[in-house]
């Protein structure tokens, strides 16, 4: 998978073994591949709230499905000793069509009183993957949920649900990508709620590669961030966007976050680089905290943010009290965490189970979730006549 920051290809490998309830995933090891630079500069050229073409779509469509092949044999040849089963690919996601409940036509926005999704669109063409693999390969994943009526993001809370089932009080799992997202598990006899909380590395990213010329693409290690300030007066107004009051479920992207939505809340006077990327620091984590203060015990995080030590503080420190570790802690890699929840997705696929939980993503009813692209031989997916039955929990296993 490649996510919100589109700077790599992400694969992980794993073993999934069912017996009575419990689902035992065994991580075999991931691998990132950076994007080819020409690849991801047309990518990044094409998103919102640029202007593109069907010939350029086209190119890219075909561009990330065979960068997506080529991780992809390379990840069963060196992770999996040349043997597989399935691969499950979530594609580059280049718009999410959230309404704003009063636009019209394909205008899209996180804020605003509406808020459902009336699509969403990720590329890079599967069958470019089935035929370098030999393997069958499910793909398409979030469609399905947006046509139930769903958000169709974020789709780890299965994947959590199962995973954090018993854990003492009400735990949380937190994504720091592009866009920071959370799975709340309830109380007993509750459904969990996941739902986007709004930026985390998407405008921190942003901010980077503006303030350094493209000189640096992220801040690696929270460096400028650690010299900066906060600045109270520019945090009031990103705090401001109408995205952050919308109840869940609720999902967000890139066609809000950019950068010339943070350029037009700077103001007359463009803070130093190292406030700036202080105060978006404080931004993703005041975003956080609020949607989970008063209800979280434990937060588990994972994600490329966890690799930023002054926002794993300011959330720490935004939530007194509260347990928050990463998710290598509980045996799943932070780095690869995402992609292993994919795969759990792809399971349930093949078996025909259900990817989402009832009310999770705010859809009419569960579904099984997207498209399958046969390997060469034609091998397809036995759905429920296969006679396995929805797991109701996930044992991590200890990684090969």
């Amino acid at each position: 998978m490649s996510g919100t920051s589109h700077d790599g290809v992400d694969a992980a490998a794993c073993e999934l073994r069912l017996a009575g309830d419990t689902l035992t995933l065994t991580p075999l090891g991931h691998l990132s591949v950076p994007c080819p630079t020409a690849l991801r500069n047309e990518l990044v050229a094409a998103l919102p709230p640029s202007a593109t073409s069907a010939e350029t779509f086209c190119r890219l469509d075909t561009g990330i499905g065979q960068a997506f092949a080529d991780v992809a044999a390379r990840a069963v040849a060196e992770l999996c000793d040349g043997r597989a089963d399935l691969v499950v690919s979530h594609g580059q996601t280049v718009f999410h069509w959230v309404s704003d409940g009063g636009a019209s036509g394909g205008g899209a926005s996180g804020g605003g009183p509406g808020g459902g999704v009336r699509g969403t669109l990720q590329i890079g063409e599967p069958a470019w993957i089935a035929e370098a693999t030999g393997l069958p390969v499910v793909s398409g994943l979030r469609t399905r949920d947006v046509a139930a009526g769903g958000q169709g993001a974020p789709l780890v809370g299965l994947f959590d649900a199962l995973w954090l089932a018993g854990r003492p009080g009400t735990a949380v799992a937190l994504n720091l990508g592009g866009i920071a997202n959370v799975t709340v598990l309830a109380g007993t006899g509750d459904a969990p709620v996941a739902f986007d909380t709004g930026p985390a590395c998407a405008l921190l990213d942003a901010a980077t590669r503006h303030v350094t010329g493209g000189h640096l693409v992220f801040d690696a290690d929270g460096a400028l961030a650690a010299r900066g300030r906060v600045l109270p007066d520019l945090l009031s107004r990103l705090l401001d966007e109408p995205y952050y009051a919308r109840p869940a479920p609720k999902s967000t992207g890139k066609e809000l976050f950019h950068l010339s939505y943070l350029l037009d809340r700077l103001g007359p006077a463009e803070p130093t680089a190292e406030d700036l990327l202080a105060t978006l620091v404080a931004l993703t984590a005041r975003t956080v905290a609020d949607a989970v203060r008063g209800t979280a015990t434990e937060v588990v995080a994972s994600g490329g943010g966890t690799r930023n030590p002054v926002l794993m503080a300011a959330l720490r420190a935004e939530l007194p009290g509260v347990a928050v570790l990463g998710s290598d802690e509980l045996g799943v890699p932070s780095q690869a965490k995402e992609a292993l929840a994919f795969a759990v997705l792809g399971w349930h696929t093949w078996y025909g189970l259900p990817g989402v939980l009832a009310g999770a993503t705010g859809a009419r009813h569960a579904s099984v979730l997207g498209s399958v692209t046969p390997g060469p031989d034609g091998r397809y997916p036995p759905g429920r006549s296969a006679g396995v039955e929805r797991p109701g929990r996930l044992e991590i296993a200890r990684a090969v």
